[in-house]
């Protein structure tokens, strides 16, 4: 494997950054998590303008193109010859002094890995997931806004701790008013009489690319998708509930807090959306 780093492909066990870069001491930098599918890196614009507004959101200067940077990722992949795969993409505030001050570090760091990711068993995306609700809250936008997206991670990590002590694989974060914000790495979606409700980004969600995408669909395909307050009532009572995301894609869940939602059963809506989703990811995007 062939890592990019700050001008250069290196070897794995090469791939290295200074102790003192801000990335590592405080959290200080961004990401992109991106798909490519049969040779095409899906959505990549939307990935690039995103990871654009994180980097103006922390005031961090990348001294890169969109344009340079969507060749870079793409010659990451056929450096690998990943024709099917995942792409993380990192900016960090680069190496400094051991202070908070970002203006001891001269130079940010681009980190570009294209590898594989599963996230979850092949069977739940047949069967679905059973998730919980962990006490952990999201980080309110009074906090750091969580529409960036930053290297700090460990609110989603604490949360994630929590789910797997209560036996599972992926959980609810709600805000600080008690609605649901969003899972600890995918953004939430129920179905109820038709209608395709998603939490309001500004509950805490991030604006997810594939979120977005089935947002799309959806609506291409005549559904009507609303952006509300969510709690878990709704969930519970929801006639289907699926997760979306980059790294997950679209899976179905099936129960919450030991309530089980609708039949137990992924649904039709649920189904008909992933089999859409499918279908655009390998020509909805940059290819290499």
């Amino acid at each position: 494997m062939k890592i990019y780093l700050d001008g250069q492909f290196v070897d794995k066990e090469d791939a290295k950054i200074s102790v003192f870069d801000h990335g590592l001491l405080y959290g200080d930098g961004i990401f992109e998590g991106i798909r490519v599918y049969k040779n095409c890196v899906y959505r990549l614009d939307e990935h690039l303008e995103r990871l654009e507004y994180s980097a103006k959101a922390i005031l961090l200067t990348m001294p890169w193109s969109r344009e340079e940077l969507s060749e870079l990722v793409c010659e990451s992949c056929r450096v690998n010859g990943l024709s099917d795969g995942y792409i993380r993409l990192i900016v960090t505030r680069g190496a400094g002094s051991l202070g908070l001050s970002p203006n001891s570090c001269p130079k940010p760091s681009l980190i570009i890995i294209a590898d594989k990711i599963a996230l979850y068993p092949p069977e739940c995306y047949t069967d679905g997931l059973s998730i919980v609700t962990v006490p952990t809250r999201r980080t309110g936008p009074a906090a750091l806004n969580p529409g960036v997206k930053s290297l700090n991670y460990l609110n989603n990590i604490m949360a994630k701790i929590e789910a797997a002590q209560a036996g599972a694989l992926e959980a609810i974060m709600l805000n600080d008013l008690g609605f649901v914000a969003e899972c600890t790495g995918d953004n939430l979606f129920i179905v109820h009489k038709g209608v395709i409700f998603t939490p309001d980004a500004s509950n805490g969600a991030l604006r997810g690319i594939t979120r977005q995408a089935v947002i799309d669909l959806a609506t291409s395909q005549g559904l009507e998708v609303r952006e509300v307050n969510l709690t878990r009532y709704e969930i519970w009572n929801a006639d289907e509930c699926f997760l979306t995301g980059t790294a997950a894609e679209l899976i179905p869940v099936v129960g919450l807090d030991s309530r089980t939602i609708g039949n137990g059963s992924p649904g039709a809506v649920t189904k008909k959306l992933h089999a859409a989703f499918h279908e655009e990811v390998s020509t909805h995007g940059t290819m290499l």
